[in-house]
C-alpha cells in the first residue's frame, strides 16, 4: 500500500510503500528525484524520461520526493548523471559519508521519519538550490513555451538548456512535456473528460494527448488511468 504526506522540507513529499498483493504500479515521469530507503540501503532515484517498472523489487520502501530542481544541490550530483537510474548513495558519495547518513536513517523511529530527517540534514548542510530552477518550473507549469520561458527569464536558449540538464536531468523541452503530462493526469483523474483535459493541459487535441501519454508512459490513457496505476500526480513509489 502506498501513502504520502507533505514533508517538513519545503516542496518535498514523504512516501511509503509496502507490498499489498496488487499489481506493481509504474513510476511515471514527474521531473523529480527521490532519496530512497529499502532493506537497509539508501538509494537515489534520478529523473525519469519514461515509466519505470518496479516489478521484481519486493519489500517495504520509504522515500522523500524532492521538488524538481532541488535534489542536485542537496546530493552534489548533476541530475543528468542520474537520468533514468536508481543508484546506491554509496556509489555517489565517499563511503564514510554514505555510511553515516545510512546509519542515521536506520537509527530513526521508522524509515519514513529517518529518510525525511536525512533530507533535512542534507538541506541544512548544503547551499540554496539554483534559483533559476524554480522559475523554470513555474514558467513551464504555467504552459509557457521554452522560447517564452527563456525570454521571460532573460537567459539564452543554450544557458537554459545547460541549467535544465543540471537541475532536472533533461532539457526544458522534455521537462515541459513531463509537467504537461502531470497536469493532464491530475485533470483526468479528477474526472475531467479527456478531450477537455487535452485542451486545459495545453495539448493541441485529444490525439496529441494520447500520443504523448504513450511516448512517456508506454500505456494508453484508459489503461494508465485505471485502478492499477497510482492516482497521485507525484509519480508514486520510486523503487
Amino acid at each position: 500500500m502506498y501513502a504520502e504526506r507533505p514533508s517538513r522540507l519545503a516542496g518535498a513529499v514523504v512516501w511509503t510503500n509496502a507490498p499489498s498483493g496488487s499489481p506493481a504500479r509504474p513510476v511515471l515521469p514527474d521531473g523529480c528525484m527521490d532519496l530512497l530507503w529499502h532493506e537497509g540501503r539508501l538509494l537515489v532515484a534520478g529523473p525519469d524520461t519514461r515509466a519505470y517498472a518496479v516489478d521484481g523489487v519486493p519489500g517495504r520502501w520509504a522515500g522523500v520526493r524532492f521538488f524538481p530542481g532541488t535534489a542536485p544541490t542537496l546530493l552534489g550530483v548533476p541530475a543528468h548523471e542520474l537520468r533514468d537510474r536508481r543508484v546506491d548513495l554509496a556509489d555517489l558519495w565517499p563511503a564514510r559519508r554514505a555510511r553515516s547518513l545510512t546509519a542515521r536513517v536506520a537509527a530513526a523511529a521508522g524509515p519514513a521519519r529517518g529518510v525525511e530527517e536525512a533530507a533535512l540534514a542534507l538541506a541544512a548542510d548544503s547551499g540554496p538550490a539554483d534559483p533559476l530552477a524554480a522559475r523554470i518550473v513555474a514558467a513551464l507549469q504555467a504552459g509557457r513555451s521554452v522560447a517564452a520561458t527563456a525570454d521571460g527569464l532573460g537567459v539564452g536558449a543554450r544557458r537554459l538548456h545547460r541549467r535544465s540538464l543540471a537541475a532536472f536531468g533533461y532539457g526544458p523541452k522534455t521537462l515541459a512535456r513531463v509537467l504537461r503530462l502531470q497536469r493532464a493526469l491530475a485533470l483526468a483523474r479528477g474526472g475531467t473528460p479527456l478531450a477537455e483535459t487535452a485542451a486545459l493541459a495545453g495539448f493541441a487535441d485529444q490525439a496529441h494527448l494520447t500520443r504523448d501519454i504513450r511516448r512517456l508512459t508506454g500505456l494508453p490513457p484508459r489503461e494508465l488511468l485505471g485502478p492499477a496505476v497510482h492516482g497521485t500526480t507525484g509519480g508514486g513509489p520510486r523503487g
